[in-house]
């Protein structure tokens, strides 16, 4: 598996088909040495690396009714839809632990994406960049525009890593990954369409140019990575775990049971290609 890269797309709600995808790679005991992933896909990918096998079905269903998780009471109050803080701080630390030790002592490498605002351009940070701040880029690159504040880091200003590099396959490649697992949120056929902005938008983020350059051409950028993925697959360089089913989960999703059904969906589809995907990744029959 030495050079092979595992690469976790965002996609807010959508991620919990990720972290089903994982949950059934910890299950067999697969772990890749290189995983990078931006927002939701960065979110889940932390406790693959850190070895809790139930902490994102916990993390992104059983407290998405609470209060604190997700409201337009926080949007009003913090001007934040989901409570970054409660995210961040009051879960990994208190409510669902997230396990630190095992995170720093894991020899895997784990890779952010973020978007710096004001270049709208893509950075990714690896374990030794952010140290021992891993919640703290974890939040960065999971903060969306509009419905979460900016994270200071580093001497910059960090908002979601999907809005300028959101599949981040050619990061891992550059950094000497020759194969690659990609696992998609979206099911094959997806087109990403422009997206509108209107004057709020602009007037909010009037002094970061290059995030607004950056959001007009996201489409682009995610339809033109998605080409190349496919392309690479069909040459044997990638293996893509996608959603086998439509998707019914949207960005921002309060519904149990549509999260539980896609987190399901997520173990399942990957159990149907475990076999190739072993063969993929060289790894004999368990």
């Amino acid at each position: 598996m030495k050079n092979t890269g595992l690469v976790l797309e965002g996609g807010g709600s959508r991620g919990v088909y990720t972290a089903g995808a994982l949950r059934y790679l910890m299950e067999q005991g697969i772990y890749l040495p290189y995983i990078i992933g931006v927002s939701a896909g960065a979110c889940n990918g932390s406790s693959y690396v850190s070895r809790q096998m139930d902490r994102n079905r916990a993390v992104n269903i059983d407290y998405i009714d609470h209060p604190e998780y997700l409201s337009f009471r926080n949007f009003i109050k913090k001007r934040q839809l989901f409570g970054m803080d409660f995210l961040f701080d009051r879960l990994p630390n208190e409510l669902e632990p997230f396990d630190f030790d095992a995170f720093y002592n894991a020899k895997e490498e784990f890779v952010v994406g973020v978007t710096d605002c004001i270049s709208g351009e893509p950075i990714f940070y690896k374990r030794k960049d952010y140290a021992k701040d891993v919640l703290t880029i974890v939040r960065a690159s999971s903060s969306l525009p509009l419905i979460a504040p900016v994270v200071h880091f580093d001497n910059r200003i960090l908002l979601d890593g999907g809005i300028s590099d959101p599949i981040p396959i050619k990061q891992s490649e550059k950094d000497g990954n020759r194969k690659n697992v990609v696992i998609l949120t979206r099911d094959k056929g997806y087109v990403k369409e422009p997206q509108s902005f209107g004057w709020y938008f602009r007037k909010k983020y009037k002094k970061y140019p290059g995030l607004v350059k950056a959001l007009e051409k996201r489409h682009t950028v995610y339809n033109e990575t998605l080409k190349y993925i496919y392309e690479e697959e069909k040459k044997g360089n990638v293996f893509v775990i996608r959603p086998s089913e439509k998707v019914e989960v949207g960005r921002i999703e309060r519904d149990k049971e549509k999260l539980t059904a896609l987190y399901q969906q997520g173990m399942e589809d990957v159990k149907k290609v475990v076999e190739p995907l072993r063969e993929f990744l060289s790894i004999n029959n368990q």
